[in-house]
């Protein structure tokens, strides 16, 4: 009886571009399911910053169940979709950059052994995520800025933006031009790196910690969502402040210095300290654990679709 021939293994550029479409197609799925939550996190993160709550034109928002009522109630049903192709524009780059970008940065530091070496293990696994994190973020923030200011165009009248591409264009049109787009991408860059620092290294150090990583039975993708989930959730509140801020700025982008509420990053974080409170910096923090779900099905479905891709 012949041998069976041996599978050839992938090139570098194949194993990419197969992570890459992985990590984008479940990235993409993902934040669609989940668009009307995310929605609302940002409208309630955002507010204090939204000049039409400022001015009064628009009630505030009391809270989440508030904000799906008013939402829907405001703008209709598709209105929780606002903003969500430019979302799944930006986040098909941006997972799969990530997630592929991950493994090649992991594979610049040595190799440990998650049960003998556990604390280098995680050091290594952080650091891998937190470079590939702030990697896609140069490449991506405009359209990360441009998914903050539709989502929190709130109210009945007319929309501040009619798409991406008025938004993008306007937004240039301010003082700093195409560095509007930026605002709030160094406080981005600083949060990035502990985000994904901690949700890829703890997500890396409990698969390799979970006896199960290798079943694809309904209790191995169930203790896999677990630990992405549990990744996920951590990573989200250690360095939520520092999205609290960035979006903070990114909505006052296009306006001149004298008019605008924030005048950097630390400027943002002391104001929102002391006019509302630490813990205003947490604003909606508990629709993003909702949201999270999300993320969480993306490590998973970009693990189990890798998988397919390599059988």
């Amino acid at each position: 009886m012949a041998a069976k021939p041996q599978k050839q293994k992938d090139s570098f550029y194949v194993a990419l571009a197969k992570d890459f479409a992985a990590g984008g197609v479940s990235g993409a799925v993902s934040k669609t399911v989940t668009a009307p939550i995310e929605r609302v996190k940002l409208i309630i993160q955002t507010q204090d910053a939204n000049p039409k709550i400022i001015s009064g034109e628009v009630p505030r928002y009391t809270g989440i169940g508030n904000a799906f009522v008013r939402v829907y109630s405001e703008q209709g049903l598709g209105a929780f979709w606002r903003g969500n192709l430019t979302n799944c524009i930006r986040y098909f780059p941006t997972q799969a950059i990530n997630l592929a970008s991950k493994d090649f940065f992991k594979g610049m530091f040595p190799k440990y052994n998650p049960k003998t070496e556990f604390w280098p293990f995680f050091a290594s696994n952080m650091a891998s995520g937190g470079a590939a994190g702030a990697f896609s973020l140069s490449f991506v923030y405009p359209l990360d800025y441009a998914r903050t200011r539709l989502a929190s165009d709130v109210g009945s009248g007319k929309r501040q933006f009619a798409g991406l591409w008025d938004c993008l264009v306007k937004t240039t049109q301010g003082p700093k031009g195409f560095l509007s787009l930026y605002q709030g991408f160094g406080i981005s860059v600083a949060g990035i790196i502990p985000y994904r620092g901690v949700q890829f290294g703890l997500n890396d150090t409990i698969k390799g910690l979970n006896p199960w990583d290798k079943d694809t039975t309904f209790f191995g993708i169930a203790s896999k969502w677990a630990g992405a989930q549990f990744s996920v959730i951590m990573s989200g509140y250690v360095t939520y402040p520092f999205d609290t801020v960035r979006r903070r700025l990114q909505m006052q982008a296009e306006k001149p210095e004298h008019e605008r509420i924030y005048k950097g990053a630390v400027h943002c974080f002391n104001k929102i300290v002391k006019d509302e409170g630490a813990k205003a910096l947490f604003k909606g923090a508990g629709a993003n654990i909702l949201r999270g779900t999300g993320a969480a099905l993306v490590l998973v479905l970009y693990g189990e679709i890798q998988a397919v891709l390599k059988a």
